[in-house]
């Protein structure tokens, strides 16, 4: 049924949720599994003290704190995929708009499934702009499954 899905990661509980039921659908269909993360300032501070080892800021996060924070969210999505017994998974470190880039990575791997968390770490966000779910499920050429 799926040959393809794409994963979006923010280290959100609802990700790490949307993670471990992409891990059930790519076992049951044997598809390949791509996990995107696009580290995002507004979020950043939430998300790097969540992560062990950084510290709470009150500042907008350089480029390079963003890219090691993301680099700490990724390894945590991928031993969940580990943990599921998937070992061959793709990783996709982005910049720009989460959705955005989802949707544009899921047609540059030929993706038959995106799969996200309902709520992520862009609540504030997502009242005034939409969620990102929202507009992938909106956009994507492909199926949608938002995961609560």
């Amino acid at each position: 049924m799926f040959e393809t899905i794409v994963v979006g990661v923010d280290g959100s509980e609802a990700s790490d949720k949307a993670i471990r039921m992409a891990c059930d659908l790519a076992q049951k269909y044997g598809t390949d599994l791509h996990l995107v993360h696009s580290p995002q300032p507004e979020t950043a501070v939430y998300a790097t003290a969540a992560v062990a080892g950084f510290p709470a800021v009150a500042e907008m996060p350089t480029q390079d704190e963003l890219d090691q924070a993301g680099e700490e969210i990724m390894k945590l999505a991928l031993a969940i995929t580990a943990g599921a017994g998937l070992t061959d998974v793709q990783t996709h470190m982005l910049r720009g708009d989460p959705a955005n880039e989802l949707i544009d990575c899921a047609a540059r791997v030929g993706a038959d499934l995106i799969v996200t968390g309902r709520r992520g770490l862009g609540n504030l966000a997502g009242l005034v702009l939409g969620s990102t779910s929202q507009r992938i499920m909106h956009h994507a050429k492909c199926a949608v499954l938002t995961v609560a």
